[in-house]
């Protein structure tokens, strides 16, 4: 299996810290969101962290449970790419 690209690694971090800031935003723990999601600790710790891809489906599950848009939650892209 190939590896990912630094470009993609990179837009993983940057998702993942959006993640975050969200949820500290709306005063959540990760246990909270997870809960909300119906996703595992572990694994939402993971792609908070940028060590996973998650999925379209992830995505959204992640911003109804932070009680946004997709759009909103992937709002940082324009800002990368402006850079």
């Amino acid at each position: 299996m190939k590896a990912r690209e630094k470009d993609d690694d990179n837009f993983l971090q940057i998702l993942g810290n959006r993640i975050a800031t969200l949820r500290k935003e709306k005063h959540m723990t990760q246990v909270e969101l997870s809960y909300r999601c119906d996703i595992e600790k572990p694994n939402m710790r993971r792609i908070e962290a940028g060590n996973t891809n998650p999925t379209i489906l992830m995505l959204k599950k992640i911003a109804a449970g932070l009680e946004v848009s997709l759009t909103e939650l992937l709002d940082f892209t324009r800002d990368s790419q402006e850079k």
